[in-house]
């Protein structure tokens, strides 16, 4: 790729406007106010602090969020991407709309269930919101089947990849099959008779299933049987290899076409397909629960028999078969979602990542070791803890290597006679975390080890009560944070004891500690040893496992108690700048921008002059380019290879610039509903690298788009006399070809 000639010094950090502010009377205006206590809001929106409602101001949460899985699909849909990346993204569509059922519309029908009367802040009901989702949902089935169907499996069968059914199987290759289904699929599958004796089988969540119509050729008596297909086998056989070409046989075919054998004696009049989705949105009251780990175990049984919230099924099944099932799973026809064909496409997944068919894949990626961590080979590693003294620096993930920076800063200092303690924060992690294992080979070391483990991250909570377990049985201090907060924040702090005393080395972060989605997701961290910024991190630790209501930080803007004031008064900040005819600038990355006190905020910012660039991946609230409103405001968002995780947050503030990263998104759950920590960037030479990444950001021309006031997306226009930039490309070919991929702290 050939090296652009960007500078940091092209993004403008300092814009000043002299317009007046039109938006700023309409706050004020107390018809709004009443109107607001009229409709009503919802609890847990600060409604004293909104002083605006309605569509006018705000996009529909939930329509937004189909909003971000369209631009996933477009990548499925772009021909310049390799095909088996295509692939992915349709696999990833699918699983996205999966989980936006369970927890999403989830949510919604709970609401509705509850009668719930309050209006949504853009002015829906609940009720109004589930028809807009059904109505953007049934055109999103149309065009990511269409794009599968129509055009990826063509193109596949052309480069050596071939889905084909039984029957279209060569007799060598049906021998195969027959070999697969008696050694690795009949032994396990059990089929389900319904009748007086038989009740209407469970369907468990997300599960393949036949609804199989059956004859008694005796006594012409008719019945119903469930065949559900196990998870545990590849959904796509492979029947034949050989050099470049594989020959794929699902897996449901050839169950279909082998089902008299699970019914001796009977006729199989028809065999459909259905899959289920089940509400994720279980609530329990933890406040009043004596054993918060009980209650979440709880949470998880219920989840598993929770109400019906999607019915997949295949269009061609028989009318009586669809009214019988919809009856027996006690649901509306609002709920089912017919198409033809296969169902579940997020399967898919496995045909992207088959081996051997690299040319159709991006080049892999080996993050890099940071340049801070580089030794002579002649000369023995230095310590990590020598290396932060030296001075902050800032990895990348997952251009930097997280095994070389992040894993091994818990394993030095797990194995470092020198550490006496060492305490972390655990959102979610992999299933054999390596982490993990270091910190109970510390404790085991006689170390102080404190994990604060949350149970309550939506769908691994399993896997991290298992994790709690685990550790309290090596001797870990294991604590479950504290009721109706969540703890998101992402900390690690190491205590040492050294020739001048006690030191305490941090790692603030704004992902997981998780070695797998570090491959895949983009995140920022820094290191640590900066006192103040360090006493602030043991703070967080000791009101996370002590009483400490009234802590304050120093330089840690943390929530829920402090981080939405310090926020708006940044943003304040900038405003009073912009109204003096000073520059004020705003610019924020993050996950989703959803809160509407921060949103009005922004807007208001906006009308008195301050210039606002926001990267926003997901979910956005906010309706930029409104004249009267938003017209400084432009939102972009970033979708391509890499998930987009990072929040950066950054104020002109007089020339000050100053810079911030972290956990927390400008949601409300994040700043009114979790424990969150987001840490000043205060390094020169960091800062700089904070500006040069912004830079990249609004310079691609190939992954990012344009959020328009009507809602729609357009993707960024490519400037005459610019050349082609992805943003993921650049910073992949700059970590690993520049002298000095990243400027450090000296």
């Amino acid at each position: 790729m050939k090296k652009s000639s960007l500078s940091p010094d092209e993004v403008n950090f300092d814009t000043s406007s002299d317009k007046k502010s039109k938006f700023a009377k309409k706050l004020a205006n107390p018809k709004k106010n009443e109107i607001l206590k009229q409709k009503g809001m919802q609890k847990d929106l600060r409604s004293s602090d909104l002083k605006i409602f309605g569509g006018e101001y705000f996009f529909n949460y939930e329509l937004s969020w189909l909003k971000f899985n369209e631009r996933v699909l477009a990548e499925a849909q772009n021909e310049k991407n390799k095909l088996l990346e295509r692939v992915k993204f349709l696999s990833i569509v699918c699983s996205n709309l999966d989980e936006f059922f369970q927890k999403r519309v989830g949510g919604l029908k709970r609401q509705l269930l509850a009668e719930v009367k309050e209006l949504s802040v853009d002015g829906m009901t609940p009720s109004d919101q589930l028809k807009a989702v059904r109505h953007e949902v049934q055109n999103m089935i149309e065009s990511y089947r269409g794009c599968f169907f129509e055009e990826l499996m063509p193109k596949l069968a052309n480069k050596g990849i071939e889905i084909k059914s039984y029957k279209d199987l060569n007799e060598y290759q049906q021998s195969v099959s027959d070999r697969y289904f008696q050694k690795q699929v009949y032994p396990i599958v059990t089929p389900l008779a319904v009748d007086e004796s038989h009740p209407f089988p469970f369907i468990s969540n997300k599960s393949l299933s036949f609804a199989i119509e059956l004859i008694n050729p005796r006594t012409k008596e008719k019945s119903f049987a469930r065949l559900k297909i196990p998870a545990n086998r590849n959904r796509f056989v492979q029947v034949h290899r050989k050099g470049n070409k594989v020959i794929l046989g699902p897996i449901e075919d050839l169950i279909r076409e082998k089902m008299a054998q699970f019914f001796p004696g009977m006729k199989v009049l028809s065999a459909h397909m259905f899959r289920v989705t089940r509400n994720a949105s279980v609530d329990r009251n933890e406040e009043e629960a004596e054993d918060l780990l009980e209650t979440i175990e709880d949470e998880l049984r219920e989840r598993k028999f929770a109400e019906i919230v999607r019915l997949e099924i295949d269009a061609e099944m028989p009318k009586h078969l669809k009214k019988y099932i919809v009856t027996n799973l006690n649901i509306s026809w609002n709920d089912v979602y017919e198409m033809k064909g296969t169902i579940g496409l997020a399967d898919v997944m496995e045909i992207a990542r088959l081996s051997g068919f690299n040319r159709l894949k991006e080049r892999n990626w080996t993050p890099v070791l940071h340049p801070v961590l580089k030794h002579n080979p002649e000369d023995d590693m230095p310590s990590i803890f020598e290396v932060i003294k030296r001075g902050d620096f800032m990895v990348h993930h997952p251009y930097h290597s997280f095994e070389l920076s992040t894993q091994r800063f818990i394993e030095e200092a797990a194995r470092d006679p020198k550490v006496l303690a060492i305490k972390q924060t655990l959102y979610r992690t992999s299933k054999d975390s390596p982490l993990m294992h270091s910190l109970m080979n510390a404790a085991e070391e006689g170390k102080q080890v404190a994990v604060l483990v949350e149970i309550k991250a939506r769908f691994d909570e399993e896997r991290n009560i298992n994790w709690a377990q685990q550790l309290e049985n090596y001797g870990v201090h294991v604590a479950y944070g504290i009721p109706g907060l969540k703890i998101h924040t992402k900390l690690t702090m190491v205590v040492r004891e050294e020739s001048d005393g006690l030191r305490t080395y941090c790692h603030i972060g704004t992902g997981n500690y998780h070695p797998d989605t570090a491959q895949l997701y983009e995140d920022l961290a820094l290191f640590t040893c900066d006192e103040v910024l360090c006493s602030d991190v043991t703070d967080v630790f000791n009101l996370l496992t002590g009483y400490a209501p009234d802590q304050t930080f120093e330089k840690l803007l943390v929530a829920p108690n402090h981080m939405r004031k310090q926020m708006n008064e940044l943003i304040e900040f900038e405003i009073n700048e912009a109204k003096e005819g000073r520059p004020a600038r705003i610019i924020a990355k993050m996950n989703s921008l959803e809160d509407p006190v921060i949103i009005q905020k922004l807007y208001e910012a906006s009308e008195t002059g301050v210039n606002i660039d926001l990267i926003v991946r997901g979910v956005c609230r906010l309706i930029p380019g409104v004249e009267g409103m938003s017209e400084n405001i432009t939102v972009h968002s970033i979708i391509g290879r890499y998930l987009e995780h990072s929040r950066i947050y950054y104020f002109n503030h007089r020339g000050e610039h100053k810079y911030f990263i972290g956990s927390a998104d400008w949601m409300h759950r994040n700043l009114d509903a979790r424990v969150e920590a987001i840490a000043p960037i205060e390094n020169e030479k960091l800062k700089k690298y904070m500006q040069f990444v912004l830079n990249i950001y609004f310079n691609d021309n190939k992954q990012r788009w344009i959020l328009k006031a009507d809602g729609s997306y357009d993707r960024a226009k490519k400037e005459k006399g610019k050349s082609k930039l992805s943003a993921h490309d650049y910073l992949m070919n700059h970590m690993k070809e520049s002298e000095e991929p990243i400027p450090k702290a000296e």
